[in-house]
């Protein structure tokens, strides 16, 4: 059981809780929202979407352990939340998840390959959440700021990086 969460830190549980917590009461709000005025009417209110989606946000736990596979699993659970739930609101979550996740992509997924991959993986998440995100007026206007926050949230993830592997570098100059 332990070595299910070796190397994971301190700040990834927060990180977790944090997004897991949001996402319940996200969900809680979607059952709830029985007159809710918004653009698209919700397709259900049933209270299996709580548990649901936290398949969604649970594995950015493991983000050090494996960035690609949690980036994977991620699209898969926001997609077959998606499918079985239908019209829901989402955005307010997943939004931000992705750009932990565009984050954790520059920190944790190496190469240029991985890093596309990544990157594209998180573009999946958020198109499927916006085309069925009950509080979308457009997908267009919704991906003026899902876009450039993973952009940047990926440069500051690239930055962090490049710092950390300078520094793990330095030392091992001045020994040789």
């Amino acid at each position: 059981m332990n070595e299910i969460f070796k190397g994971i830190r301190p700040l990834d549980y927060v990180l977790a809780g944090l997004m897991t917590a949001g996402g319940v009461l996200m969900m809680y709000e979607n059952t709830a929202a029985l007159d809710a005025n918004l653009p698209h009417p919700l397709s259900t209110t049933s209270w299996a979407i709580v548990p649901a989606f936290l398949l969604v946000t649970l594995p950015i736990l493991w983000r050090r352990r494996s960035v690609l596979a949690v980036v994977g699993i991620t699209a898969l659970t926001a997609i077959a939340h998606v499918v079985v739930f239908g019209w829901l609101t989402r955005c307010g979550l997943v939004l931000p998840l992705t750009f932990a996740l565009a984050y954790a992509v520059a920190r944790f997924a190496g190469s240029w390959r991985n890093q596309v991959t990544g990157l594209a993986g998180i573009v999946v998440i958020q198109l499927v959440t916006l085309f069925r995100d009950s509080s979308i007026d457009s997908v267009a206007g919704a991906l003026v700021i899902a876009l450039p926050g993973v952009a940047l949230f990926y440069a500051v993830g690239a930055f962090v990086q490049n710092r950390v592997t300078k520094q793990s570098a330095a030392p091992a100059a001045v020994h040789a």
